[in-house]
């Protein structure tokens, strides 16, 4: 591995400290049904979001709320020694994709058969500190620019 591949992934690796990440991979709901609850607390802080998934009637906010709650004891086993109120967490980003689909056959009149698929998706929840200390987020800024210079050379 080169210099330049090594520094990159080392600076990559060093902004993924900052954020959770926690997935679901095989929900046994439609995506078109989850991602009408991920619209929801995309964006949110993370108090906010888990009220609307605790208060949500819809099915999928139950099993998200249970991933919410993961990505939370995830950046905490990351962040040791900040407390969850001072990071101000909030859902960066949440994704619903599509996973494998299940195909029933369901009798019809005149020897037919009518096809049932049972859909099932992939939730991703991203988490990030709102609060970040002023000479990180100055580093963060230094390395972007650096980043910029080298892809335009």
């Amino acid at each position: 591995m080169g210099v330049k591949s090594r520094e990159r992934a080392e600076s990559r690796k060093e902004a993924k400290k900052e954020i959770a990440i926690a997935t679901l991979r095989n929900n046994p709901t439609s995506p078109r049904k989850a991602r009408l609850v991920a619209d929801l607390i995309r964006g949110k802080k993370v108090e906010v979001a888990l009220h609307i998934l605790k208060t949500n009637a819809k099915q999928p906010a139950v099993r998200m709320r249970k991933l919410l709650l993961s990505a939370i004891a995830n950046w905490q086993a990351k962040n040791e020694g900040v407390r969850i109120e001072e990071a101000d967490l909030f859902v960066k980003e949440i994704m619903v994709d599509g996973a494998r689909t299940m195909r029933r056959i369901s009798t019809a009149p005149q020897g037919r058969a009518y096809r049932i698929r049972k859909r099932s998706n992939h939730i991703t929840i991203i988490l990030d500190a709102m609060n970040k200390p002023e000479a990180e987020f100055e580093e963060e800024v230094a390395e972007n620019k650096n980043e910029e210079n080298t892809d335009n050379q």
